[in-house]
């Protein structure tokens, strides 16, 4: 797999407009994003439907069920296909698990975790998560020097963006700095369970010695789906919602937000960031 989107050109669109500038109307073509949904079916039945910039659809499926519980470790997955019984098949997939894998197909349709849309109790919300992922206790530690430069960096592998403008993006990068895995897509969380799918596939997991990066802000949600692949620094080019905060706090996380330019938020963790940072390699169960 490539750890950077290699799907530029299929995760955009060309398009006819007009382009105004200086008082003058001119015909002309642009670059969108493209935006379809994906169902994901598990044994079957059909778990889930997002709007989500096609490429890298088996990885989002892995990444989406990683963070919902239903799968934990890689030998729970025997593969994931393109539904060709479906009315769309390229917009259809068939996730086929081990035999002993038992999958709450209620839970799933009820959608038990908050979003920024959902009127859940935050501390209640919390808890749940709590009850199926402990705490990080990851001893990692990281250089704000070079924490500061890993927006643009994200920025600089960003092929479809730089197309149309309209993605976001997730990454994940060691406690070097260095670019393991870069996704694009229309939808935040998208993103990030195509990252969290890439290292979850890739026989990656735990990424406890890692940093997620996302291009927008930092929900309760991509907090929750960093600590399914047990990623103790979280941060996040624009701002972080109040219970974000608190779940990183709550769950051992390091939460950074408004990271531009040479400035940066730290709110949760902050014993993480330091100066110049040594890799400790013992990991901490």
């Amino acid at each position: 797999m490539n750890p950077v989107d290699d799907s530029a050109a299929s995760s955009a669109t060309k398009i006819e407009i007009v382009r105004w500038k200086a008082g003058q109307a001119t015909a002309s073509t642009d670059q969108v994003a493209r935006e379809e949904p994906l169902e994901i079916r598990v044994r079957g039945r059909s778990v889930a439907v997002t709007m989500r910039t096609p490429g890298h659809d088996r990885e989002l499926a892995a990444g989406f069920l990683l963070t919902e519980r239903i799968i934990r470790k890689r030998k729970d997955l025997v593969d994931i296909a393109t539904c060709h019984a479906s009315l769309q098949p390229r917009n259809t997939l068939d996730v086929f698990l081990r035999s002993g894998v038992e999958v709450d197909f209620a839970r799933l349709t009820r959608h038990v975790f908050a979003t920024s849309s959902c009127g859940l109790c935050g501390k209640a919300s919390i808890e749940s998560v709590k009850q199926h992922f402990p705490a990080v206790t990851s001893p990692v530690t990281v250089s704000a020097t070079m924490l500061v430069q890993l927006p643009d960096r994200m920025k600089g592998a960003q092929q479809t963006f730089a197309m149309t403008g309209g993605l976001h993006a997730a990454a994940i990068f060691d406690a070097k700095g260095q670019l393991l895995v870069l996704r694009e897509d229309v939808g935040r969380h998208n993103a990030v369970d195509k990252v969290l799918g890439f290292g979850f596939l890739e026989n990656k997991l735990p990424l406890d010695f890692h940093i997620l990066l996302v291009s927008g802000r930092a929900s309760f949600e991509i907090l929750q789906k960093a600590l399914a692949a047990r990623i103790p620094v979280v941060c996040a080019v624009s701002a972080p919602s109040s219970l974000a905060v608190e779940f990183a706090r709550e769950c051992g996380q390091t939460l950074v937000g408004f990271l531009r330019g040479e400035t940066m938020n730290v709110y949760a963790g902050a014993n993480r960031i330091v100066r110049n940072s040594t890799i400790k390699r013992t990991r901490v169960a």
